[in-house]
C-alpha cells in the first residue's frame, strides 16, 4: 500500500511538471481542476441515481459505448456518469450525448476517491477492460456499490498473476463481477480463485452498429469512384515510414494491381505529421479539408485532416492498414473488418486478440517490413478471389462475435 501510495504520489508530481511543456499532460491537470465544485454542482441537489461507466481512454470508450447505448434503449431514465483517465478519451467525447454527466476520474487517493463516491453515490460501477484503481475500487466496495468489470482480457505475464502480485490480485477480488473476452482470461482468474462469465469484446458490438448507421460521404465516393481504394487508417510516422514506398510505386504496377486511390487518416492530425506525410509522397495529394469543388481525379492520395470520418470511410475500403503495430500497439480493426476487406498491420499486435485470430483465419496480416507488405498486398490486389476469401473471413469474425453487450445486461438482469 505504501509503494502504491507513492506511486501515485510521485505521478502527480510528474504530471504537474509535465503539464509546463505537454499539452495532453496539461489538459490532465486542467480538466481536473474544480472537478469536485462541479460534481456537487451537478449531483449534490439531485435524488436521481446514475450508472457510472469509467474508461481509460478513447479505445476504452468504444467498448463501453454499446453498454451506455443499450442501456440507455432499454430504459431511457438510466442516468450515465462517463470519467475518462485520458485526455485522449475526455477531450474527443466530452460532448457525448448518450451519457449524462462527463469528466475526468480524479487522481486515485483515498480522500479523492471517498469524496467522489460520496458525492456521485452511482448504483452500480462499470470498469471498461483495465483501469483497477485501488482506492476507488474500496470506495465502492465500503459504499455496498456493485462492480462489474466489462471487456477485460488478461495475459500470463501481468502482476495479477505473479508470486509477487498478492497487492494486484487484491485490487481485482475487489471486483463483483467479471465479464471477459476469451477462455484464456477466464482460465488466469480461474487461477487465482476469481470467478468470471466468458462474453466476448463489446467493440464488436460497436462496429456491427456502425455498419447499420454508417455515413454517407459522397466526396470519399467520389474521390474513389471507380478505382480500388486503400485506407490507412490512425497511422503513426512509422507505419508510414514502411508503407510509403509501396504507396509510390502503386501507380507502376497497374498492369498487376489495377488503379488504386489512397486514403491517409493519421492518428495525430498536427500541422507536423500531415506535411511530413506530403513531403515523402511523390504522388498528387489533396487534404479532405480541401476537397470540395476539386477535380478529384487529379489526385491519387487523399489526407484526413479531421476526426471522425474513419469508421464510415472504411465502407468504401478494398483493402486496410491499420497503424499503431509498429509501436505501442495496434489501433482498431474491427472497424475495417466490420465491412469486410484484407487488413495489415505492424508486427507488435500479440495484446489483441481480435488481431491473432483474424491472423490465423487469413483474413488479416502482419508485416515486418516495406518488402513484406509490398509481397502480400501484391499477392492479394492481383488475385480478385483471394482478395474475396479475404474480404468474407473478416466480415463473418465480427458478425460471429457480436452479442457480447446483450449476454452482460442479460446477466445482470436489466433484460
Amino acid at each position: 500500500m505504501f509503494i502504491y501510495n507513492t506511486g501515485i504520489l510521485f505521478y502527480r508530481i510528474l504530471i504537474a511538471f509535465a503539464a509546463l511543456f505537454s499539452k495532453k499532460a496539461k489538459l490532465w491537470v486542467d480538466g481536473r481542476k474544480n472537478l469536485f465544485d462541479r460534481l456537487e454542482e451537478k449531483f449534490g441537489e439531485t435524488n436521481e441515481t446514475y450508472i457510472w461507466v469509467h474508461c481509460a481512454s478513447l479505445g476504452e470508450f468504444e467498448q463501453g459505448r454499446p453498454l451506455i447505448e443499450k442501456l440507455k434503449s432499454l430504459d431511457a431514465s438510466h442516468k450515465i456518469l462517463l470519467t475518462f483517465f485520458s485526455p485522449s478519451g475526455y477531450e474527443i467525447r466530452k460532448h457525448y450525448e448518450m451519457a449524462d454527466f462527463i469528466c475526468y476520474l480524479p487522481l486515485d487517493t483515498a480522500a479523492n476517491a471517498k469524496r467522489f463516491i460520496a458525492i456521485c453515490k452511482p448504483k452500480m460501477a462499470f470498469i471498461i477492460k483495465y483501469e483497477f484503481w485501488y482506492h476507488h475500487l474500496s470506495a465502492l466496495k465500503a459504499a455496498n456499490i456493485p462492480i462489474y468489470s466489462v471487456s477485460s482480457v488478461f495475459r500470463e505475464n501481468q502482476l495479477f498473476f505473479k508470486s509477487h502480485g498478492t497487492f494486484s490480485r487484491h485490487i481485482l477480488k475487489l471486483i463483483d463481477g467479471f465479464f471477459v473476452q476469451n477462455a484464456a482470461s477466464a482460465n488466469l482468474l480461474t487461477s487465482i480463485g476469481i470467478a468470471s462469465e466468458i462474453v466476448g469484446d463489446t467493440r464488436f458490438d460497436r462496429v456491427n452498429a456502425i455498419t447499420q448507421s454508417k455515413k454517407d460521404l459522397p466526396l470519399i465516393k467520389r474521390f474513389k469512384k471507380d478505382n480500388k481504394l486503400f485506407v490507412i487508417g490512425s497511422s503513426w510516422n512509422a507505419d508510414i515510414e514502411v508503407l510509403m514506398p509501396s504507396i509510390n510505386d502503386f501507380y507502376l504496377n497497374k498492369s498487376q494491381i489495377g488503379n488504386i486511390k489512397i486514403i491517409i487518416a493519421p492518428h495525430e492530425i498536427t500541422h507536423q505529421t500531415i506535411k511530413k506525410i506530403q513531403e515523402m509522397l511523390q504522388r498528387p495529394s489533396i487534404l479532405y479539408s480541401q476537397l470540395e469543388n476539386k477535380d478529384m481525379s487529379l489526385y491519387d492520395v487523399l489526407i484526413i485532416d479531421n476526426v471522425g470520418m474513419l469508421s464510415s470511410i472504411y465502407a468504401y475500403a478494398n483493402f486496410a492498414y491499420i497503424g499503431g503495430a509498429f509501436g505501442k500497439g495496434l489501433h482498431n480493426i474491427l472497424e475495417a473488418a466490420t465491412f469486410g476487406m484484407p487488413i495489415f498491420f505492424g508486427s507488435n499486435y500479440s495484446k489483441f486478440p481480435e488481431a491473432i485470430d483474424l491472423v490465423t483465419q487469413g483474413g488479416a496480416f502482419s508485416i515486418n517490413s516495406t518488402k513484406e507488405f509490398d509481397t502480400i498486398f501484391k499477392q492479394i490486389a492481383s488475385d480478385e478471389m483471394y482478395a474475396n476469401q479475404c474480404k468474407e473471413i473478416t466480415k463473418s469474425y465480427v458478425e460471429a462475435n457480436v452479442g457480447a453487450t446483450e449476454k452482460i445486461l442479460k446477466y445482470l438482469n436489466f433484460i
